[in-house]
């Protein structure tokens, strides 16, 4: 992982909205007495939110104050974790994923694209609107390639698809987010390849479910083991050096 660091351009201050404040109150109250840093990875999170998707120095100093941490303790934790972003990003910040999977199914075609309609990667469009960095695995491999925007996945890009969904969101329109081909999730592509024998649920009582999906037998409750009968030991069994065998 490349170094990290601070933005050179920071705001000169940073205060949790009343809302927000209450909020990481309740979140320092979930941890035992002792455990209250624990809760800086979430109030962190709810800062980054607060200013508008990145956390500047300011907001880690104030995160730092509410859990009695010191400054450096809250910028180790911040630069280590990328989803932190140290720097401005757009209204729209895209993720694109570029590990393995996703590269072989196109994610370099996709990079074009996102350098063609928002610039390098880090620049934020003149008017606030988008911005994009390359990231490590998202975990949706067998949608590859996929970004994420925000808070949505676009999986099963391409770059016709790719440059569909930015236009729509620079329109000011929700494009769907999940698979952009017709595919339900993670499920195969064209739809079911197995268990598609009719057969498998033909049942000549309709009110009996399918024997395909009837798993009772399985799932009933067994004695507890406190009431099975006690193991009988076997004597042992000589081998033969043992002279009573000869």
């Amino acid at each position: 992982m490349s170094v990290r660091r601070l933005a050179e351009k920071q705001p000169s201050s940073f205060a949790f909205t009343p809302a927000n404040l209450e909020w990481a109150k309740a979140q320092i109250a979930k941890y035992p007495p002792g455990r209250q840093h624990s809760a800086v990875i979430p109030i962190l999170w709810r800062a980054q939110q607060q200013a508008g998707g990145w956390l500047p120095q300011k907001a880690m100093e104030a995160v730092a104050v509410l859990l009695g941490l010191a400054n450096i303790r809250v910028l180790e934790i911040a630069t280590f974790y990328t989803m932190f972003n140290l720097e401005p990003v757009g209204r729209f910040h895209v993720q694109l994923c570029g590990t393995t999977p996703c590269m072989l199914r196109g994610s370099e075609d996709l990079k074009k694209v996102l350098r063609r309609v928002i610039g390098d990667a880090h620049h934020v469009t003149t008017d606030g609107t988008f911005s994009w960095i390359e990231v490590e695995c998202l975990g949706a491999c067998v949608n590859a390639p996929m970004a994420q925007i925000n808070a949505d996945y676009y999986e099963d890009l391409t770059p016709e698809t790719l440059t569909r969904v930015l236009n729509e969101l620079a329109a000011g329109k929700t494009p769907r987010p999940g698979p952009q081909i017709d595919r339900e999730f993670s499920a195969p592509i064209g739809g079911p390849t197995t268990l598609t024998d009719p057969s498998l649920y033909a049942e000549a009582d309709k009110s009996v479910p399918p024997r395909a999906l009837h798993d009772e037998p399985a799932k009933k409750t067994g004695d507890a083991a406190n009431l099975h009968e006690a193991a009988v030991r076997k004597p042992p069994v000589a081998d033969s050096t043992d002279p009573r065998r000869h």
